[in-house]
């Protein structure tokens, strides 16, 4: 597992590269890995032919003919991360080759194995998480520097277009946590004209955050997409006795957006939404984690501002609450129109569900097995709430 610096008291320092943040991405892994070493080679060709064998049919029996490889060659963490990507990708296509009404009920060992090996590695569950489909699963297909996944579920360009457009809002974020820790270490010295900066910077990243989700319109057909399944229940032969119940990648598990609520001070006033934001973060790499927890110890933006007598920094953190109230009722509107429609759509008919008939549940299920639109209105109104009102 990847060494965690944290800390405990509110005069430390916050060095954000010590919780794994690039100063240019942000939590996205830089210069990830597209290919392991041979031995791994079953493991790779089956990810890269995922859609394939999930519109055939057979992946199950290609799984079921794997080899158990051993995870000792997995020599870096970008190593690690890459297998846990395709082990992942491997293991939602087998739950759900056949759809809603048949998943598969028990991983075999040759897979089940390995996947919780590097899970326990990384400290992430064995289950594909936001941090391997979308921060781990890119890479720079032409010099002109266009974007590629490494691995794609069925759906086409949609899917990559979801996924890829993911990215670039989780890049957006890497300007505004820089004013986080920005903000942190200035109210730690009272440094009010730092603070504002700090402000303005996480208020511009959201406002361009937006601006890329807003890509989502031109890179993702509602009419063919309907999301990645997020949830299952199974097995894991050779691992676990019992099944386990697991959440799969959603924004939700976005560590960047929990950064900023714990900055900002939103405190989630639905206690079934905050407990869910609060689960999301064991589906987390453990450094982001550790930064979230970090950010959360320390006096939050919203009570230093409450105590300052500063009308123009009172301004500027209602304008950045402002824009993550926008960025949240937006987001919303997409998953109306990206899962919810879709999923109804999908009841009536299985044939235009990309993996066979699971769509159906996804209005119901949605960021991780919540209930999309309720878990989402909660956490908008409780955003809301942070803006303060003063006479």
């Amino acid at each position: 597992m990847e060494d965690i610096k944290t800390s405990d008291t509110a005069a430390t320092h916050i060095d954000l590269e010590s919780f794994g943040v690039s100063k240019e991405l942000g939590f996205v892994l830089e210069n990830p890995l597209t290919d392991l070493p041979e031995y791994y080679r079953p493991w790779m060709d089956l990810a890269a032919e995922v859609t394939h064998l999930i519109e055939a049919h057979q992946l199950r029996d290609r799984v079921k003919e794997m080899p158990l490889l051993s995870t000792q060659y997995l020599r870096s963490h970008r190593e690690q991360r890459l297998a846990h990507l395709a082990l992942g990708f491997i293991t939602m296509g087998y739950v759900w080759q056949e759809g809603q009404d048949q998943p598969a009920k028990v991983l075999p060992k040759q897979l089940a194995v390995p996947y919780c090996t590097v899970s326990d590695l990384l400290g992430l569950p064995p289950i594909l998480v936001y941090a391997d489909c979308v921060l781990a699963n890119w890479k720079l297909k032409d010099p002109s520097k266009n974007l590629d996944t490494v691995f794609t579920f069925p759906g086409g360009e949609s899917c990559k277009g979801f996924l890829l457009v993911s990215l670039l809002v989780e890049k957006a974020a890497s300007t505004g946590l820089k004013g986080v820790a920005m903000a942190l270490n200035s109210m730690r010295t009272h440094d009010t004209d730092r603070l504002h900066e700090a402000l303005v910077m996480v208020t511009q990243s959201l406002r361009r955050m937006k601006e890329c989700f807003q890509l989502m319109h031109g890179h993702v057909d509602p009419t063919s997409f309907h999301g990645i399944l997020r949830i299952f229940f199974s097995g894991y032969e050779g691992v676990f006795q019992e099944p386990l119940q697991l959440s799969g990648g959603s924004a939700a598990q976005s560590s960047a957006i929990q950064c900023f609520d714990a900055l900002l001070g939103v405190m989630q006033t639905d206690a079934s939404a905050g407990a869910f934001l609060k689960h999301m973060h064991d589906y987390m790499p453990p450094a982001h984690r550790a930064l979230i927890q970090t950010i959360s110890s320390r006096p939050t933006m919203r009570s230093y501002v409450l105590s300052a007598s500063d009308s123009h920094l009172f301004q500027t953190y209602n304008t950045c609450v402002s824009h993550m109230v926008d960025l949240r009722d937006y987001h919303l509107n997409t998953v109306a129109r990206y899962i919810i429609v879709p999923g109804n759509r999908a009841r009536a008919t299985a044939a235009g569900c990309p993996l066979r008939g699971a769509c159906p549940a996804l209005d119901e299920r949605g960021t991780g097995g919540s209930n999309p639109l309720v878990f989402l209105k909660a956490v908008r109104d409780s955003t809301r709430s942070a803006l303060i009102n003063k006479a």
